[in-house]
């Protein structure tokens, strides 16, 4: 099997993700992207032309964000009109399958050069959009596995696990002061870059818009719990509360204690971010450095009413591949998307947290759903070379049950 070589990874800054209020609201998705190529081209000097294609992770793909952004992006972007694009949705884990089904093209030997990636303009294309619900609207699978929301499930894992609140609120506390010092220290800035105002080339934003450098425990205590209300809502084709019909896959809950606030839970935002890959060949022929190279990649999945739980096995299954075991990874990054699934990943792993999430997560610096996971692995990558270490683990949890995970090496 070939060699799958990282190149680079670039990143937007993450902007708030709401109508009319974030720093990105103004930006149009493929635009984001747009620039997330052009910026990736102009850094490596790559040439366009042979890039054999681009992959791009994009969940909401509706609206602004429909009409395979991909294609669209590359357009936007002035890269050659022979370039081809393709938009894929794996939900959450979206942006690092793109990356993998980037590697995996080239390991094929299939192809040379590949750029994958992903897209999520939240205030622009908020959750939902695509009226799918959960189950894609079919009554019929609803009767199989009633799916619950996904703040329900982090809740029955905290429950059934016995992590508590203040559990949560500390790792929470903990994710913003890595963030602060990381963006003190300057530490993002390898991948990071200013986006720009296409109209008049102003530059927007250059920064993550939404970590909370004044973070307590005290103010985290005094969030009220976000999925109550909805955990009470009657969905179930009898009556039942979405609680109720979480407890009956998991009859020895008596009660789901709800303990996700908007404080220890990922935040919404926009964010586009970008990852060139290329064959040993195509490195030797035009004379590149690689960054670093794919080791594995996995997918897995778990009994989706609890949904959240699969980084566990899709992180087995991608080391097992590799001939490695957790103690031979140095860095781990696994997507904040609830604070239990980190804490519960860890736990299941016995994974240090110094080694876990080391400048914070999508808890304090958001979770833009089809962008996170190329956002992670450009993270890890440029945090490994910070260090002087050699090996990276980056997982997300994803809906339906599913998980996915990518190891990288520096070359």
């Amino acid at each position: 099997m070939a060699t799958a070589y990282i190149i680079d990874a670039v990143r937007t800054p993450r902007g708030r993700g709401k109508a009319g209020k974030g720093a990105l609201y103004g930006i149009h998705p493929q635009e984001l992207l747009a620039q997330a190529l052009n910026h990736l081209a102009d850094r490596t000097g790559l040439n366009k032309s042979d890039a054999d294609d681009l992959v791009i992770g994009c969940v909401s793909q509706v609206n602004d964000q429909g009409a395979n952004i991909a294609k669209n992006a590359l357009l936007a972007a002035d890269w050659p009109l022979e370039i081809s694009g393709v938009t894929l949705n794996r939900f959450c884990g979206s942006g690092l399958q793109a990356v993998n089904f980037a590697a995996m093209g080239i390991m094929s030997g299939m192809q040379d050069l590949v750029v994958g990636g992903g897209v999520e303009s939240m205030s622009r294309v908020t959750i939902g959009s695509d009226g799918a619900g959960i189950d894609g609207n079919n009554s019929a699978l609803r009767n199989k596995h009633f799916q619950v929301p996904q703040g329900i499930s982090a809740d029955l894992i905290a429950t059934l696990d016995g992590y508590t609140r203040e559990d949560l609120d500390r790792y929470a506390l903990e994710s913003q002061k890595r963030t602060r010092l990381a963006q003190q220290q300057g530490w993002f800035k390898r991948s990071l870059f200013p986006i720009r105002d296409p109209n008049t080339n102003c530059i927007v934003l250059e920064v993550d818009e939404i970590p909370r450098p004044d973070t307590t425990l005290e103010g985290l205590a005094g969030l009220e719990p976000s999925f109550t209300i909805l955990g009470a809502a009657a969905l179930g084709a009898n009556g039942e509360t979405l609680d109720q019909l979480a407890i009956n896959r998991y009859p020895k809950v008596q009660a789901i204690r709800h303990v996700h606030t908007a404080g220890n839970s990922s935040g919404i935002v926009d964010g586009a971010a970008v990852v060139a890959l290329a064959s040993e060949a195509y490195v030797n022929r035009h004379g590149l450095k690689p960054r670093a190279r794919i080791r594995s990649l996995a997918t897995c999945a778990s009994e989706p009413i609890i949904m959240l739980t699969a980084p566990t096995p899709a992180s087995q299954r991608a080391l097992a591949k590799a001939g490695m075991t957790a103690r031979d990874i140095d860095l781990w990054e696994i997507n904040e998307a609830f604070a239990v699934v980190p804490l519960q990943t860890m736990r299941n792993l016995r994974l240090d947290h110094e080694r876990v999430n080391v400048n914070g997560g999508a808890i304090a610096l958001g979770h833009p759903l089809g962008a996170t996971g190329a956002i992670l692995l450009g993270t890890a990558l440029d945090e490994l070379e910070r260090r002087g270490l050699a090996t990276a683990l980056i997982t997300l949890c994803i809906g339906g049950g599913q998980g996915i995970a990518t190891i990288i090496e520096r070359v």
